[in-house]
């Protein structure tokens, strides 16, 4: 089971997003054809629509799914992490996405400059969330915080990639 969290350690997502948890539940994500493996790197043009997001776990359970970004603006300077990409909550056990509540809609990856971490965190809720504002704001989100806030315990399952700003296509002269 530990071999699961290995890239999680290694790419820093344990430690600058989540503190050391044991997966419970397994989460694939998609962007399109391509899954997404945790430090694979993603075309930000081909994540521009909200990934598909299946989950295992109790189908009378719900789950909570929040995506954020701790490198922005830059990863050297990240003095507005986290920027939070997406929050869904009651997310039926053994279902996807698309069947719980938007909370915050989807925006892509629009990674201004260097190499940015993309993680999405999934959440156990132990109730039903009612009543949740979306954040006032997308910058200074802490992911920690929330789980907190929201008695969400630690991680279910944390699913990471990758992505750079890409080189605009330069028109050929013929």
């Amino acid at each position: 089971m530990a071999a699961n969290v290995d890239p999680l350690v290694v790419g820093r997502v344990i430690g600058d997003v989540v503190d050391m948890f044991v997966p419970t539940v397994s989460m694939s994500v998609y962007y399109g054809s391509k899954h997404v493996n945790n430090g694979c790197d993603i075309k930000p043009s081909i994540a521009a629509c909200p990934p598909r997001v299946t989950i295992t776990g109790h189908s009378d359970e719900f789950y909570t799914l929040v995506m954020t970004d701790p490198d922005a603006p830059s990863p050297s300077e990240p003095t507005m992490r986290e920027w939070v990409h997406w929050i869904v909550t009651e997310i039926p056990g053994c279902s996807n996405v698309t069947r719980g509540k938007e909370v915050l809609s989807y925006a892509g990856p629009q990674p201004p400059i260097g190499i940015h971490r993309y993680i999405l965190v999934l959440f156990r809720q132990k109730g039903i969330l009612n009543g949740l504002e979306p954040p006032v704001s997308r910058s200074h989100f802490n992911t920690r915080a929330f789980a907190q806030e929201l008695d969400l315990g630690m991680p279910v399952a944390t699913v990471y990639f990758n992505a750079h700003k890409e080189p605009t296509n330069r028109k050929r002269h013929h």
